[in-house]
């Protein structure tokens, strides 16, 4: 199962310290719960064959083994730090749950 995320940073948030906290916090973080395949991080760069900038500036993708596996992990006191965390800098981020065709 993969989990899509999509967000903008939150008004006034840095966008060079959120991706700092990105690459030493989360995604090292995240990379180490039992339920997670793969987590990475994007930052968009535009719309494909467009001038446009793309709606939402970070895409995350995580690639899990199983979902109540996955919500027990982050339902933990030491995992909701981080997830508090990336509430303080991400802007109602939206999590699309997928699965493969």
């Amino acid at each position: 199962m993969r989990i899509i995320v999509l967000f903008n940073l939150k008004p006034g948030v840095d966008a060079a310290a959120y991706e700092a906290w990105a690459r030493e916090a989360d995604i090292p973080g995240v990379n180490a719960l039992k339920s997670v395949e793969r987590f990475s991080v994007h930052r968009t760069t535009g719309l494909f064959g467009s001038d446009a900038p793309a709606p939402y500036h970070y895409v995350e993708v995580i690639d899990i083994v199983a979902l109540d596996p996955f919500v027990a992990e982050v339902s933990t006191e030491a995992f909701q730090k981080v997830a508090g965390a990336f509430a303080d800098f991400a802007d109602h981020p939206q999590f699309l749950l997928t699965e493969d065709l």
